[in-house]
């Protein structure tokens, strides 16, 4: 016979259920780029909702015009030195050096076409001291240099790459005050403006340079073996030698790659103010590129990467720090804010974190 107590006695509680692990949201989840693009569509609403002018452009003097174009405007050198560092990460390497070489690349193209004044038709025209097609390759051939140079030290001396780049870090911003003299070099040649401050049908140069790598960059990666070489390096350098991997050429190829980067971009940015200054261009550049690819998805620890996610990286770092200034946090802070949305962000990136709050709203739910 069933018992008074049996009678009264409630129904087993059903134990809550996590989502099966094959489930569409978690597949989703574990895509790399699709907590970036969750990241700078967040940043990007709360930008819009302090500045209700983010999403209009408008056509005027036949360019392209808005507060949108202006972040990718901007977010062009970013991204392409985090491009070319994209592929330093991914040989589990580090280059804290492409700041220095931004700085390099513009004081040698300052130098090379300076802007001296010569009177053509009784007119005062800025001439070029070098062939701008000739300063333009000198600058960037002395950013590949220094990036070769840090990849000799990384693969054939066997220095730690941090500290390889370090000493290129410190020569390299030395060099830079030596070629400026520890002045700013003012430069007066229109054409070379065209690069920073240009547009070509209507969209900004700078933002098709930028355009330019990252697809030049994707179509060599996907349609040939190197995409692989680099992944394998960076998972295992030694059983990538053995498996008749050329390790050592890559890893200088990859690190003068990141070395030409910078090079443009310190094109991009002294065309953009109009001089180059050997103090301060390029200074932190390094800190937001790492943070642009990691952001984005590429592991620090070698092997994977994808080149999308660090052009989306680029564009949140860039959105951010406009954000910043939209809210109006006084610049001393400014630098805290983004490290606290960065930390966020990487910890939401983080499938063992991510796995952890599951575990611990499981926990709660079967209380």
């Amino acid at each position: 016979m069933t018992t008074s107590h049996e009678m009264n006695a409630s129904p087993p509680r059903p134990m809550p259920q996590l989502p099966p692990p094959d489930s569409a949201w978690l597949r989703a989840a574990r895509h790399p780029l699709v907590w970036p693009l969750v990241t700078l569509a967040l940043i990007l609403a709360v930008n819009a909702s302090l500045n209700p002018g983010l999403w209009h452009l408008e056509w005027r003097d036949g360019h392209l015009y808005g507060s949108l174009v202006d972040i990718v405007n901007r977010a062009a050198p970013l991204a392409i030195v985090a491009l070319g560092l994209t592929l330093v990460i991914a040989t589990r390497g580090i280059d804290i050096s492409v700041g220095a070489v931004v700085a390099i690349s513009g004081a040698v193209a300052a130098l090379m076409i300076g802007g001296d004044l010569k009177i053509v038709d009784g007119q005062p025209v800025h001439i070029s001291h070098w062939p701008l097609s000739v300063a333009l390759l000198a600058a960037l051939a002395a950013a590949a240099a220094c990036g070769a140079w840090n990849g000799l030290l990384v693969a054939r001396a066997g220095l730690q790459p941090i500290i390889a780049t370090l000493i290129m870090m410190l020569a390299g911003r030395g060099a830079a005050q030596l070629l400026t003299g520890g002045q700013i070099i003012t430069i007066y040649y229109p054409p070379y403006f065209v690069i920073g401050n240009g547009f070509f049908l209507g969209v900004p140069v700078a933002a098709l340079l930028a355009l330019a790598v990252w697809l030049g960059m994707s179509l060599l990666l996907d349609r040939s073996a190197l995409g692989l070489f680099i992944q394998a390096i960076g998972i295992n350098p030694r059983a990538a030698r053995v498996a008749g991997v050329r390790a050592r050429t890559i890893t200088i190829c990859v690190y003068a790659f990141c070395g030409l980067c910078a090079g443009v971009a310190g094109l991009i940015v002294s065309s953009n103010v109009k001089s180059a200054d050997g103090n301060n261009a390029g200074v932190l550049m390094e800190l937001d590129a790492i943070l642009a690819v990691t952001v984005g998805g590429t592991l620090l620890t070698g092997g994977r990467f994808t080149l999308a996610g660090t052009v989306i990286g680029a564009l949140i770092i860039q959105t951010l720090t406009s954000t910043i200034y939209a809210i109006g946090v006084p610049p001393e802070i400014n630098l805290v804010v983004k490290a606290v949305v960065v930390f966020a962000v990487m910890l939401l990136q983080s499938p063992e974190f991510r796995r952890q709050v599951r575990a611990l709203a499981f926990r709660r739910s079967a209380r």
